[in-house]
């Protein structure tokens, strides 16, 4: 990467010409940090398996444990699924955008590391700006694992993140500091079943409220 666009990356850097020299970063297989609505995230191209296994290189993160990605809107979703529930549907009219990602059964190009051993891909629509416009502007997924080592704090501001990743990722998007604790909440979709994979911003009473209590997996 250029020192020009280096120098670019920077937070003093305007957020249109951010965007653009992250995406130029995307397309060329490499990874960046960038805002989510809840946490830093690292992002890359999640249709390049090249990019997608830097990810897991710089994280430390187990290879069986995949990671979520952010998609631009539903006509992307439904490049990505083979089918979206009922039960998906009613969380993603009420959820999306937002910190909700939805495991569904992903179709055969996504790369092997991003399913789960069901042959299923998280995925969500942010409700961040930043990582939206990231999403659109690429035209493909964006991982949005978060922006830290496994087993270390997540990052909360780009500077955070920097820290973490300096040496590694030339392009920081700086989106201002983050409050979330928790980070999204994970939910695997069954066509008549809904498994809390990991908690986090909505709760499980959001979701009862949605869908019912039956249809939520002890």
């Amino acid at each position: 990467m250029s020192k020009s666009a280096i120098e670019n990356s920077r937070p003093n850097a305007g957020r249109a010409e951010q965007i653009s020299v992250a995406v130029d970063v995307l397309q060329h297989g490499e990874a960046i940090a960038f805002p989510t609505e809840t946490l830093y995230g690292l992002g890359a191209d999640a249709l390049n398996p090249a990019a997608v296994e830097k990810i897991y290189r710089l994280k430390g993160r187990d290879p069986t444990n995949p990671i979520p990605l952010l998609v631009a809107d539903r006509a992307m979703l439904d490049l990505l699924v083979t089918e979206v529930p009922p039960l998906a549907e009613r969380l993603i009219t009420e959820f999306w955008p937002g910190p909700l990602t939805l495991v569904l059964p992903a179709r055969r190009h996504i790369p092997g590391p991003l399913l789960n051993s069901s042959g299923g891909v998280g995925m969500r629509i942010s409700s961040q700006p930043i990582a939206t416009e990231l999403v659109q502007h690429l035209g493909r997924p964006l991982t949005a694992t978060s922006a830290n080592p496994s087993g270390k704090p997540p990052a909360h501001t780009v500077e955070e993140a920097r820290n973490y990743f300096a040496a590694d990722i030339a392009v920081f998007v700086d989106g201002g500091p983050l409050v979330s604790k928790t980070g999204s909440t994970v939910a695997a979709i069954s066509r008549d079943k809904i498994k809390v994979i990991r908690a986090g911003e909505i709760v499980r009473s959001e979701l009862e409220k949605i869908v019912g209590k039956d249809k939520i997996a002890p």
